[in-house]
């Protein structure tokens, strides 16, 4: 009785239920399925199966052995749910194909919005320096009309200019 306890309370490696009952990982799988018996994991990540869970695996091993037909929820229960990851997986590609496809029809125009904000930006660079020449120009040619001096009935004479000044 103090045995059966202990034993309730230890965990079985993955090898320790493989040596058990005498099997590879893909029976012992086959067995989990049948016994829907999930393996945990515990805080490092490895899996481990208690006591009673080998219990019942090796219950399921001695029917399957005995050639029980397996049970039919087991067998309905896989294809229900690959319909429906078949419907979701369809459902993602055909989300994707629509985002992506909207995607490019509203990228479609930018490569010749860029192009031509790249123009805009050219043309403005060049307006901006014509401006700075064309104030140069109005500076040298104010200077020009400073050196002119009214003389009388609309005449104006050129003021020399000395390298002093």
């Amino acid at each position: 009785m103090i045995l059966e306890q202990e034993l309730k309370g230890k965990t079985l490696s993955p090898q320790e239920v493989r040596s058990i009952l005498k099997t590879d990982n893909k029976e012992i799988v086959e067995l989990c399925k049948r016994a829907s018996i999930l393996p945990r994991k515990n805080s490092k990540g490895q899996t481990y199966f208690s006591y009673e869970e080998v219990k019942n695996l090796r219950k399921v091993q001695a029917m399957k052995n005995a050639s029980m037909p397996p049970a039919k929820v087991a067998s309905k229960q896989p294809s229900a749910i690959l319909n429906i990851l078949n419907s979701l997986r369809d459902m993602e590609n055909k989300l994707s194909d629509r985002i992506s496809k909207v995607i490019d029809e509203k990228l479609e125009g930018m490569d010749e919005v860029v192009v031509e904000l790249i123009r805009c930006k050219t043309d403005n660079e060049t307006l901006r320096q014509k401006i700075i020449d064309l104030n140069k120009e109005i500076y040298q040619l104010k200077n020009d009309l400073n050196t002119f001096k009214p003389v009388g009935l609309g005449f104006y004479k050129k003021k020399e200019k000395h390298i002093w000044d």
